[in-house]
């Protein structure tokens, strides 16, 4: 299943993708009648999804992220990845969804996409172990945890550098049906000059730590809740993005997710 929320000309929804996504002229849109989590429950009301604007496809309170994740992108950072998950969080107001511009803030002389897996919680849930988070897991889609570099480093702690308003869109949907094992994670940049390059090309086979044990590690600390998302970390190839770039980060089993970066 496809999971999306989208605005349409009624106002807004949670709805189902339908159809092959080799032909996005042929999908539809299914309304949920209240939220995706659990047994979804259907109006009978569907809408074209050219007639729509696709929306994050969730309302997080939080976004946990785990840095360091891949040994080759640890190393390009100049460190070695470290024993135990490394976790930081992004605010619910820098969550984006497909499309909307990324804001390059006039304080940041560097700004990196990082594109990623994202992993979607379903329920309510705390201490729960590996060998069960995929009860607790609604489904998985696509992030770029956008960071201002240069904060990032000059700051020591990696909240600012994190967390401006438009620095995490996800989507285009939530797949339910999806095993996070080995799935290939592809970030193109799409320059102002009609140039593009593959900047990111890695698989979450990768991980150094897998979904399973950073669901654990994280729910340990804190309590998640339905629509909370995890991004489990960037594989090698970071790198600037300037105003009038676009950046598009596709899953293997998802789609893609694509933004245009805009000054501020």
């Amino acid at each position: 299943m496809r999971l999306a929320r989208i605005a349409h000309p009624q106002g807004f929804a949670f709805v189902e993708v339908r159809g092959d996504i080799s032909d996005p002229s042929a999908l539809t849109c299914a309304e949920i009648s209240e939220h995706p989590f659990g047994t979804p429950e259907f109006t009978g009301r569907e809408w074209p999804l050219a007639d729509v604007r696709l929306l994050a496809p969730i309302l997080a309170s939080k976004v946990v992220c785990v840095g360091k994740n891949y040994a080759d992108h640890a190393e390009e950072m100049g460190s070695e990845a470290p024993a135990e998950p490394l976790i930081f969080l992004k605010p619910n107001t820098s969550v984006v969804g497909p499309e909307a511009a990324i804001a390059y803030p006039p304080s940041s002389e560097r700004v990196d996409h990082e594109g990623e897996l994202a992993v979607v919680i379903g329920q309510p849930c705390r201490d729960v172990s590996a060998a069960r988070a995929h009860e607790v897991i609604l489904g998985y889609t696509c992030a770029n945890d956008v960071t201002a570099r240069d904060q990032q480093l000059s700051d020591g702690q990696w909240t600012r550098g994190k967390g401006y308003d438009t620095f995490c869109p996800l989507g285009p949907w939530i797949v339910t049906d999806l095993d996070p094992n080995g799935l290939d994670v592809r970030t193109t940049l799409h320059h102002a000059d009609g140039t593009s390059e593959v900047r990111q090309d890695g698989n979450t086979s990768q991980f150094m730590h897998t979904v399973g044990g950073i669901v654990e590690y994280v729910t340990r600390v804190m309590t998640l809740l339905p629509g909370d998302g995890i991004l489990p970390g960037t594989p090698a190839g970071v790198g600037p993005m300037l105003p009038g770039d676009r950046v598009t980060v596709e899953i293997e089993g998802i789609g893609a997710l694509s933004n245009p970066v805009v000054d501020r």
